[in-house]
């Protein structure tokens, strides 16, 4: 259960520290729960690390459900991810960790700022 959110912990700070001019994350918590932010005002969007309703069957990477940040998600990973409403990610524990789309997903996440106002959202070119 809890190997299942340590690794994505690793996967956060991982990713992040290969995203140029992001200036570090910053590890904190918010409602109860890890969060993760870039170190740099006005860079990008909190992530959290939460627990599905029933926290013995799924963890979820939540993002700021007022973001663009899941249609975004859901236009690149459909078949490979399933969300939560317009609010993040679910990975059911024992399914095998789609990393590439998650570590996208949180590059995305962690840069939001720096694409959300550009014609055509993310560039498709740097889906990993």
């Amino acid at each position: 259960m809890k190997a299942n959110r340590l690794a994505l912990r690793r996967l956060i700070l991982h990713t992040a520290r290969g995203v140029a001019n992001l200036g570090g994350v910053v590890e904190t918590i918010k409602w109860g729960q890890p969060a993760y932010l870039p170190a740099r005002p006005r860079v990008g969007s909190t992530i959290r690390l939460g627990t599905m309703a029933d926290p013995s069957t799924a963890d979820a990477l939540f993002v700021h459900c007022q973001s663009t940040l899941v249609p975004t998600f859901r236009r690149l990973y459909g078949e490979e991810l399933e969300f939560v409403a317009n609010r993040g990610m679910v990975l059911h524990r024992g399914q095998t960790m789609p990393r590439r789309a998650l570590a996208h997903g949180i590059e995305l996440s962690l840069t939001y700022h720096w694409w959300k106002n550009a014609p055509s959202g993310p560039s498709i070119g740097s889906k990993r």
